[in-house]
Formats: C-alpha cells, sequence, structure tokens
C-alpha cells in the first residue's frame, strides 16, 4: 500500500469536523421529531440519510488513517474518534427506525428530555472539533459532555422507574425501554468521545 501525506481537501481535521455537524444535524433532527411528533417516517429517512452520509465520513477517515504516513495526532485516537462519532450516530438513526418499527403514537415525555440533552451533547462536540487542531481550550467543552452525561443518566433512572411502576402494559414496557435505552447509550457514547478527546489533548499538552 502507497504511503502518502494526505491532500488538503481530506484532512483529518475537515472531516471531523464535517463528522461532528452531521451528528449534531441528526440529534437535532431527532430532538424536533419528539418534540412535535409529526410524520415519523419522513424524519427517520432524513435521519438515516445523515447516518450514511456519517458513514462515508467514517470510510473517508480510515481510508486516510491507512494511506497516510504522518497523522495529526495518534493513530488509535483518529480511530477511536471516528468510530466513537460514528457509534452516537448509529444509535441516533437506531431510535427514529424503533419509533416507526414500533409503531409509536406519541413519545413519552421523558424522551424528548432524554433527546434535549443527546442534542445538547452533540453540539458541544461539534464545538469542540472545531477547535481539535490547536488541542487548546477544550477542557469546558468535554467538562460540560460529563455533565450532560449525569444530566441523562438521571432523567434515563427516573424513566426506567417510571416503566416499571405499573403504569404501563408490560408489552408497551418493552417498546419503551427499547427506545430510552438506545437514547441512554447515545448519551454515554458522547461521553466517550469527550474523553477521547481529553486523551488527545493530555497527550500533545
Amino acid at each position: 500500500m502507497r504511503f502518502q501525506i494526505i491532500p488538503r481537501q481530506e484532512g483529518f481535521y475537515e472531516l471531523f469536523d464535517r463528522a461532528a455537524s452531521n451528528l449534531s444535524e441528526a440529534a437535532g433532527l431527532l430532538l424536533a421529531l419528539l418534540a412535535d411528533f409529526k410524520d415519523p417516517e419522513a424524519v427517520h429517512a432524513e435521519i438515516r440519510q445523515r447516518e450514511h452520509e456519517g458513514d462515508e465520513i467514517t470510510h473517508q477517515i480510515m481510508r486516510a488513517l491507512n494511506t497516510t504516513f504522518v497523522t495529526p495526532f495518534d493513530r488509535e485516537d483518529i480511530h477511536r474518534l471516528a468510530s466513537g462519532l460514528d457509534d452516537v450516530l448509529d444509535l441516533t438513526e437506531a431510535v427514529s427506525d424503533l419509533m416507526v418499527l414500533h409503531r409509536i403514537e406519541q413519545p413519552l415525555d421523558e424522551m424528548r428530555q432524554q433527546a434535549d440533552v443527546l442534542f445538547r451533547a452533540t453540539q458541544q462536540v461539534e464545538n469542540a472539533m472545531g477547535r481539535l487542531k490547536g488541542f487548546g481550550g477544550l477542557e469546558p467543552y468535554w467538562v460540560e459532555i460529563n455533565r450532560l452525561e449525569n444530566e441523562g443518566d438521571r432523567v434515563y433512572r427516573k424513566t426506567v422507574a417510571r416503566l416499571f411502576s405499573g403504569e404501563y402494559k408490560a408489552m408497551d414496557v418493552l417498546k419503551w425501554k427499547d427506545l430510552v435505552d438506545q437514547l441512554e447509550a447515545a448519551i454515554d457514547k458522547c461521553e466517550d468521545v469527550a474523553n477521547t478527546m481529553e486523551s488527545i489533548v493530555l497527550k500533545h499538552a
């Protein structure tokens, strides 16, 4: 395999910027759907398109990683960061997909709260990614993402307690639990992305 200096138009930082922006857009679409539950199939199609675009960006990063001799930071961290962003996007898309598959008529209020936390976390990821090149000024972003993950945990625990309170039928509990688990996992993965960024910065401090 021939190694080369990565072309400017395919630079890692630019690709990460695109991936984070695409992720934030997908999370925003999910939040909008849960806030005003209209035409979930159409919104899922939009989010799925973002997921396809995210996959292509991830593939570009991996191809660049395999053909670039000098990388801006550790190869394993590039791989972890790209994979983390892709994981969040996959989980976001899974939520919209499950809402269609389960034929959800109205989401739980707590799901809207979870989606709001997820969207705010992805915004922090997007803003942080724009500063990654200089390895400076990133701490406030990963601190806020960690705080949001804790907020998401509280919403998740409250939601699960409500689901098992006897208020819902057993089959409905299974459907809702599937959805809130996916949202919780997406928020958790945002924290993984934040931890990866922190590791990158500490290595270059």
